[in-house]
């Protein structure tokens, strides 16, 4: 009966030690992200520390510019680390790029227990012996070169030819259990010996990542579950590892489930708009209300409870309450906890972080002036309650900053047949209105049109709304008049007044 490995670590608490280590290319993607999340979380409810390591020896796709937004990214995100990149460590340095010789030190010490061998075969060689032993050509290397005398490397080397090393994978069942998804087996025989360094030297991913988690005493390995086959690979290393005197603990691994995209079943693709996180950003997403979303992607605080504050998360979370099945990402729903999210922030806050979407739409016809600011802080209240997303408030606000209001066709296309009756009669009514408070404008406003003309209320105030702001739905009446002076909106219901005349 298959066994978990003796050595497999017991870390709690404080010695919790877990990784997040991704390749610098392309974008940062929202699954990646997640990762990121729940291994900062588990770090942080334990007590414990998160290592931010970077795997970049693949030369021709890795870039700097990549790197730099995945630094981007989690500092947005709020999701700090306490060894890694840009911060430092005991473990350092935390790129591959600059560990190569760490590498070597660790290739020459399993030689030393043979637990790696010089392998000459080529793929043509294994083919063919495949086909000559009636094997399936799909089970690949059938462990030839383990046994080679030197007499046989010799004559290997004579023709020229460099060997790749390869792992010696031990003959029997290796078991783990797997903190999402419980106890997993790979049968004896299941996988071949694998090769760690290619014949030119340059050790594979497949060896440099557990080697790092060994050096760096990673305690918990909290990854996606496409991962999961190389688990067994990994399994066989590490024995070899402690055998070697390199570490002396096997760590626990949990495998949390692919994000799916809106429809089908297919994984999250990065070229999917949900996918690209700084998409999420530039639209008006704030940090909170995304990472609540991707916290509920494998996994839940409550029954029928989806907000929640990230000191809530961090007190709650444990990754073995995470469900193994696939996640599916919900744009709308994204949306909504969003929204719930910007209503949670303080007035100032939110008007601070609105302000640069107001800026990029170019809603100030330039660097805005200071009174531009004061009344984009006056009007956020107004909006902070109606928006799901920060993207939103040029959109709602920006009326206020403009003196040529664009009616849009919608909102024109609603407008009652004696629109320009109702604007002339809240032109006759707020001319006396001298204190222009919302309270007084909509007392005036209320008593022309609702009490002596008969109108309600919403034929009454549709009119006035699109004519100061061009659209039908906006932020409050009277309060967006009172922000606008009592000129300015006397200005605009004659404006609207004359366009439908004409």
């Amino acid at each position: 009966m298959a066994t978990v490995h003796p050595l497999t670590t017991t870390a709690t608490g404080s010695d919790v030690r877990v990784r997040f280590c991704p390749s610098p290319t392309g974008l940062p993607h929202v699954g990646m992200v997640r990762t990121a999340l729940y291994n900062w979380a588990y770090a942080r409810h334990n007590g414990g520390k998160l290592i931010f390591r970077i795997e970049d020896t693949d030369a021709a796709r890795d870039s700097e510019e990549s790197f730099l937004q995945l630094v981007d990214a989690l500092t947005w995100m709020n999701i700090d680390w306490d060894e890694g990149v840009e911060v430092g460590g005991p473990h350092a340095p935390y790129r591959q790029s600059e560990r190569h010789d760490i590498y070597r030190e660790v290739i020459e010490k399993l030689k030393a227990t043979g637990a790696v061998y010089e392998s000459y075969s080529t793929a043509e060689e294994i083919d063919a012996r495949n086909e000559a032993n009636g094997r399936a050509k799909q089970l690949g290397y059938d462990n030839f070169d383990r046994d080679l005398t030197d007499e046989q490397k010799n004559a290997f080397r004579a023709e020229g030819r460099q060997p790749a090393l390869r792992l010696r994978v031990p003959d029997e069942d290796l078991t783990y259990v797997d903190l999402i998804r419980g106890e997993v087996t790979f049968p004896a025989g299941s996988f071949p010996d694998f090769v760690v360094v290619r014949p030119n030297g340059v050790p594979l991913y497949t060896f440099v990542n557990p080697v790092d988690d060994a050096l760096m005493g990673i305690t918990h390995v909290l990854r996606g579950e496409d991962l999961m086959p190389s688990t067994a690979r990994q399994l066989a290393l590490y024995d070899a590892l402690i055998q070697a005197g390199v570490t002396t603990f096997v760590p626990r691994f949990a495998h949390m489930p692919l994000v799916l995209g809106e429809t089908g079943n297919k994984k999250l693709s990065k070229r999917d708009p949900q996918a690209d996180l700084f998409l999420h950003r530039e639209r008006g997403f704030i940090h909170e209300g995304l990472l609540n979303y991707l916290a509920l992607l494998g996994w839940s605080i409550g029954p029928d409870r989806d907000i929640f504050s990230l000191e809530e998360f961090i007190a709650a979370f444990d990754i073995v309450d995470v469900n193994p099945n696939p996640a599916r990402f919900d744009q709308k729903k994204a949306e909504s906890i969003n929204g719930d999210h910007i209503r949670m922030l303080g007035e100032r806050d939110f008007a601070e972080r609105m302000l640069p979407y107001l800026a990029a739409a170019n809603v100030f016809g330039g660097e805005p002036t200071h009174e531009q600011i004061v009344l984009a802080f006056r009007a956020a209240p107004l909006v902070q309650e109606r928006m799901q997303l920060l993207g939103e408030a040029p959109g709602m606000l920006g009326f206020l900053f403009t003196d040529e209001v664009v009616y849009e066709d919608d909102a024109l296309k609603g407008l009652p047949a004696n629109a320009a009756e109702v604007l002339a009669a809240c032109v006759t009514a707020l001319e006396p209105v001298e204190d222009f408070t919302p309270d007084a404008v909509q007392a005036a406003l209320s008593a022309k049109l609702v009490d002596e003309v008969g109108l309600k209320p919403r034929v009454a105030y549709g009119p006035p709304r699109v004519a100061l702001t061009g659209r039908r739905v906006s932020p409050p009446l009277f309060e967006s008049m009172e922000l606008l002076g009592k000129d300015e909106t006397l200005r605009r219901l004659r404006a609207l007044g004359e366009h439908l005349g004409r």
